[in-house]
C-alpha cells in the first residue's frame, strides 16, 4: 500500500509533537536523571523530526531539537559584554578562614547571624545563557568578567542545556510564576552555570587521543574549556558535555538563593539541590561531607560554595575586587603525593631573599606534573627535618607552587644529606646575611636583583621573546621558578600550571614562544648579553672582527681597541664583561638550556651587506618581523622611518607616505616579488 504524504498541517501538528516529545525525555535524562525510552528509540525520534524538517524547512524554529549543531565552523569568536560583571569566587582553605569570614560580614552588615546557602563547586568552566522569549539566543563565555566570547553554537551542542524555557514542575510562589511566565512570554532571562565533563567520558577520549598518538588532556576542566573554544560546533558535539545551572541573574522576585534553584530546576536545568544551613556548623558538616565522597562522584568537584541566602542581605553586602563579599568557595584539604627530593637549590628573588626550593622527582598532583617545590626558608627545613634524597609527601594548595609536607623518615636509607643554607650568594657570590628566618644578599648590583635585565633580555633586539610581560617574569621569580634569564628555557608547561591564571593551553603557548627563540642570530645573542655600553649596532660591529663567540670571548683589551666604530669605554666594558666568570657561567648555562647560536657567513660575502631597507604596506609571504629580520642575516639593515640613506623601499600592499617620500627623493622602490628574489 502506497504510503500517504502529510499535508502541511499535518506535518506541522507532528513536528510539535515530536519536539515536545523528544524535550520531554530530554528533560527526563538530563535533568532528573531518568531514562523511560531507550537512546535509540529517542534517536529515532529525533530521525524522524529531522526528516520532516527537511520537506517542510518552513517550520523550523531556533527551539527544535535537530538545530542543536548547525551552521559552518566559526572564523573566530565574537565578543560579548556581560550586563552583570561575571565574578569570581575567593577561596578558603580552613574552619577558621571560615569563621573570620563570618565575622567579617558581621561587623560590615550589623547582623548578628546569617542563614547559608552551600552547594558543590563542580571544576567546570563558567558561561553565560539569555534566552529571550523564552528562547536561547546567546551563551557566553566569563573572559575577563566584564567582556567574554560568543560561544552559543558550541553550547547548542550540549543537550542539558534547553533550548526554549518551560515550566516543569511548581514555581515557590505565585508572584514569581507570574512574572517568569511574563518574561518567558516576552522578555530576558539570563542564567549561568558551569559546563563540565564527566570523568569516565574524559577518560575515553584521553585513550582515543593516545591511541592516535596525538597530545592528551591534563584534566576535565581543560578538555571542558578546550571543546567550548572549538570552533567547529560539530567536532564539539563528538564530545558530550554537561551544564549544572546555579545562578538565575535576572530578576523574577526570587527572595533567596535556594529560590533560585527551585527556579532553575522548575525551568528545566539540572542543579544541585545543595543545603540551607542555619549556621557555620552546618555549613562545616556539608562541606566535609562532600570532601569524603568527592572521589564517587561521576565529576570532579573542587570544594563547596556558601552563599548568604538572603538576596538583599547578599546584594547588600557588595562586592570588593572581583568577588562578592556574601559569597565563598570553601576548597578542599589539598591533594598529597609522595616523591624522591633528588636535591636542594637555592634560588635570590627581586628582594634579594634567598629561597630553597625542592627539585623533585616528577609526579603528577592534582592533573599537573610536578618537578619543584617550595621548602620556604631553612629553619622549616630544620623543623621538618627535610633532607636531600628524603621521599617527601608534596602538597598542592590553590593555584600556588606546591609544598613539601613532611619527610618520610622511614624510608631512609642512611645515603641523605643534610642541607646548609650557603654563606655567599649564589648568583653574584658576595656575603649573605640572616634577617629573622630569611637570608638576604644585599648586594644592590647583584643581577638576580636586577628587574630590568630581564626585560633587556626578552626584548626585540635580543631573544625577542612574545607574550612575555613583565608581570609575569616577576610571578615567576617570586615563585622561585626562575633565577635569571636561563632559566626561561628550562621552564615546562607544568610548572606554570601551577600558578593562577595559567590554564593548559596559556601555559602551552607561553612556553612554545620561548622554545621557539632558542636560535638566535649572533649579534642578538651578543646585545641581549646586557653588556654596558654595546647597543645592537655595536654588537654588529663587533661580529665583523670576531666571528665566533669564542673569538670575542678571549679578545684582549688590545685587539677590542682596534675596532674603529668602537670608543675606549665600550672597549673596556666588553672586556671586563668576559673576564668575570659569573659571565661566562651564564653563557654556559643557556648553552646547556639549548641556546644555539646562529653564525652569519663573513660580512663580505652576504649579499645585503651596506644595503639599508625600509619597508611600507603589508607583505604577503612573511610578517615585517621576519622580513627584517632576514635582512640581518644577509648583512643588511633595515631603518623604521624614512631616511634619504636608505637603498630601498619596499612596497607591499596598501603603501602609506613612504612611498611617496622614496619616489620624490629617487630612492629605488621594489615590490615584494623582488624583495624576495633578493634574499633567496
Amino acid at each position: 500500500m502506497e504510503k500517504k504524504e502529510l499535508t502541511e498541517k499535518e506535518a506541522r501538528e507532528r513536528i510539535e509533537k515530536l519536539k515536545k516529545l523528544i524535550n520531554h525525555y530530554r528533560y527526563l535524562y538530563h535533568v532528573l536523571d531518568k531514562e523511560e525510552i531507550s537512546s535509540e528509540a529517542l534517536d529515532s525520534l529525533k530521525h524522524e523530526l529531522y526528516q520532516l524538517e527537511q520537506k517542510f524547512p518552513q517550520f523550523i524554529t531556533p527551539d527544535s531539537p535537530t538545530q542543536r549543531v548547525a551552521g559552518k565552523p566559526l572564523p573566530f569568536f565574537k565578543k560579548v559584554v556581560h550586563k552583570v560583571p561575571m565574578l569570581s569566587l575567593e577561596d578558603i582553605f580552613s574552619e577558621k578562614e571560615l569563621e573570620e569570614w563570618e565575622e567579617y560580614l558581621k561587623k560590615f552588615s550589623q547582623k548578628e547571624s546569617f542563614e547559608y546557602f552551600c552547594e558543590q563547586k563542580i571544576d567546570g568552566f563558567a558561561i553565560s545563557l539569555v534566552y529571550k522569549n523564552g528562547i536561547f539566543v546567546l551563551g557566553s563565555t566569563r573572559g575577563t568578567g566584564r567582556v567574554g566570547e560568543d560561544v552559543t553554537q558550541n553550547l547548542k551542542t550540549i543537550e542539558s542545556i534547553p533550548l526554549k524555557l518551560e515550566i516543569h514542575s511548581p514555581l515557590p510562589n505565585k508572584k514569581i510564576e507570574e512574572k517568569i511566565k511574563q518574561l518567558i512570554e516576552k522578555g530576558e532571562i539570563e542564567i549561568r552555570g558551569e559546563v563540565y565533563m564527566e570523568k569516565k567520558v574524559f577518560e575515553k577520549i584521553n585513550k582515543e587521543l593516545e591511541k592516535k598518538g596525538e597530545k592528551t588532556y591534563s584534566n576535565p576542566r581543560n578538555l571542558a574549556a578546550g571543546t567550548i573554544r572549538q570552533l567547529d560546533p560539530k567536532l564539539v558535539e563528538k564530545r558530550p558535555l554537561k551544564f549544572l545551572a546555579y545562578d538565575l541573574v535576572t530578576d523574577v522576585n526570587q527572595e533567596t538563593h535556594c529560590q533560585e534553584h527551585e527556579i532553575l530546576f522548575s525551568l528545566g536545568f539540572k542543579t544541585d539541590k545543595g543545603k540551607i544551613c542555619k549556621n557555620l556548623k552546618e555549613v562545616i558538616e556539608f562541606w566535609k561531607g562532600f570532601e569524603k565522597k568527592r572521589e564517587s562522584l561521576p565529576y570532579l568537584i573542587d570544594g563547596v560554595v556558601v552563599s548568604v541566602n538572603d538576596n538583599k542581605t547578599f546584594q547588600s553586602l557588595g562586592v570588593v575586587g572581583k568577588a562578592p563579599r556574601g559569597q565563598r568557595a570553601l576548597k578542599f584539604s589539598p591533594k598529597e603525593t609522595t616523591t624522591i627530593l633528588e636535591d636542594i637549590i637555592v634560588q635570590v628573588g627581586r628582594t634579594g631573599a634567598l629561597t630553597p626550593v625542592a627539585v623533585l622527582k616528577p609526579v603528577t598532583l592534582g592533573g599537573v606534573l610536578i618537578s619543584r617545590a617550595t621548602l620556604h626558608n631553612e629553619d622549616e627545613i630544620k623543623k621538618k627535618d627535610i633532607r636531600i634524597k628524603d621521599t617527601v609527601i608534596v602538597q598542592r594548595a590553590g593555584d600556588v607552587i606546591p609544598q613539601v609536607l613532611k619527610p618520610l623518615k622511614e624510608l631512609r636509607t642512611g645515603k641523605e644529606k643534610i642541607f646548609h643554607m650557603p654563606s655567599h650568594c649564589p648568583v653574584c657570590e658576595k656575603k649573605v646575611v640572616k634577617k629573622g628566618a630569611i637570608f638576604y644578599c644585599l648586594n644592590p648590583t647583584c643581577p638576580a636583583k636586577n628587574e630590568k635585565y630581564f626585560l633587556h633580555f626578552i626584548s626585540k633586539n635580543a631573544f625577542d621573546i612574545v607574550g612575555l610581560s613583565e608581570k609575569t617574569i616577576n610571578r615567576l621569580r617570586d615563585e622561585g621558578l626562575i633565577q635569571d634569564p636561563a632559566d626561561l628555557f628550562l621552564l615546562k608547561k607544568d610548572d606554570l600550571m601551577v600558578l593562577e591564571r595559567f590554564g593548559e593551553k596559556s601555559s602551552e603557548k607561553l612556553i612554545k614562544n620561548i622554545q621557539s627563540r632558542k636560535k638566535i642570530n649572533y649579534p642578538n645573542f651578543i646585545f641581549a648579553l646586557g653588556i654596558k655600553h654595546v647597543g645592537i649596532e655595536t654588537a654588529q660591529e663587533l661580529t665583523k672582527y670576531f666571528p665566533r663567540l669564542e673569538k670575542l670571548k678571549n679578545a684582549t683589551l688590545e685587539d677590542l681597541q682596534k675596532i674603529k666604530n668602537i670608543g675606549p669605554q665600550t672597549s673596556q666594558s666588553i672586556f671586563e664583561f668576559f673576564q668575570d666568570k659569573r659571565n661566562l657561567k651564564f653563557i654556559e648555562k643557556l648553552q646547556r638550556a639549548g641556546v644555539k647560536i646562529v653564525y652569519s657567513l663573513p660580512l663580505e660575502n652576504l649579499p645585503l651587506t651596506g644595503k639599508t631597507f625600509l619597508f611600507s604596506g603589508v607583505l604577503k609571504a612573511m610578517s615585517r618581523k621576519e622580513a627584517q629580520r632576514k635582512v640581518e642575516q644577509l648583512g643588511g639593515k633595515f631603518v623604521e622611518s624614512f631616511s634619504k640613506r636608505i637603498d630601498f623601499l619596499v612596497a607591499g600592499d596598501n603603501p602609506g607616505s613612504k612611498l611617496k617620500k622614496a619616489k620624490e627623493a629617487g630612492i629605488k622602490i621594489i615590490n615584494e616579488e623582488e624583495f624576495l628574489k633578493m634574499i633567496k
